[in-house]
């Protein structure tokens, strides 16, 4: 029996020193997603709540659930019965103290169906680029997370994370059928790998994969590339923002997963006997 599908809205947010006003945009933005375009799913970008920078990571940081944007992600999935991929928000952890970069999922109910920290912390330097070391500030994941979504399995992962195809690799394994990483991409590695990385998982994978950018803000310490997509599993985008605060809203048709995956059966066709890709944990 084909399968279905899911419409899924990805929200390129501005993103601004006030977190309850990014907070705010960002449950309105939601709401219009719905109630406008129908949407079932809706996925934020990353550190939708708090400007993107170490130095700001702490001021911001939150406890999970107990949160204020916890609480209203929770809220706004319960009124509109929505699947609510959360971005990413500056997780302070009770339990060690530590801070982290994680992604929260709801359920219609409102419930919290799963968290996921970035496992890849961003820490680049190219000279006269950009240098960053989010691992000054932010302990890194040691998890994978998936849900279901209407009879289909979604993987997370955060920004840097699309960089290793190893990752994507082992959603894949677990059956997934689309990969979404909620991403910030900045004005040197956006240009030259930002839809390279997404249509190379998608490839990789036969997955769809969403990305999910802040809006470019020129006047910001760190400024966002934008572009925030959805890629097929044929390595097609079938959606993309500009720059600026967009929505983008597109329809996942699982029929294709199926279809993409029966015509080039790389997943079977792996000389595991010679190469493999396991989790370790």
């Amino acid at each position: 029996m084909a399968r279905a599908g899911f419409r899924i809205a990805l929200l390129q947010l501005k993103v601004g020193a006030n977190k309850s006003q990014n907070i705010e945009n960002a449950i309105s933005k939601i709401r219009s997603a719905v109630s406008d375009k129908g949407a079932r799913v809706v996925a934020l970008p990353e550190c939708f709540n708090s400007p993107y920078g170490t130095q700001h990571f702490p001021e911001y940081a939150e406890e999970i659930p107990t949160g204020e944007t916890s609480r209203s992600l929770a809220a706004i999935a319960k009124e509109l019965g929505i699947y609510l991929i959360g971005g990413t928000i500056p997780e302070r952890c009770a339990a060690d103290s530590k801070l982290y970069n994680t992604c929260t999922i709801w359920s219609p109910e409102g419930s919290l169906m799963a968290t996921y920290r970035k496992i890849h912390l961003f820490d680049i330097n190219i000279p006269g680029g950009i240098t960053f070391r989010e691992s000054d500030v932010l302990t890194g994941g040691a998890n994978l997370a998936t849900i279901a979504i209407d009879g289909a399995k979604v993987g997370i992962g955060i920004c840097y994370d699309i960089r290793f195809d190893e990752l994507a690799r082992l959603y894949r394994n677990q059956g997934c059928d689309m990969l979404i990483y909620p991403g910030a991409f900045n004005m040197k590695t956006g240009p030259l790998h930002w839809e390279l990385l997404a249509r190379g998982r998608a490839n990789d994978t036969q997955s769809y994969v969403a990305t999910i950018s802040p809006a470019r803000d020129a006047s910001a310490g760190y400024v966002a590339w934008g572009h925030s997509m959805l890629v097929d599993p044929w390595a097609k985008i079938v959606g993309e923002a500009a720059e600026g605060e967009e929505t983008v809203v597109a329809d996942v048709n699982l029929k294709t997963v199926d279809e993409v995956r029966a015509q080039i059966p790389i997943f079977s066709q792996r000389r595991t006997d010679l190469y493999n890709t396991n989790a370790v944990v």
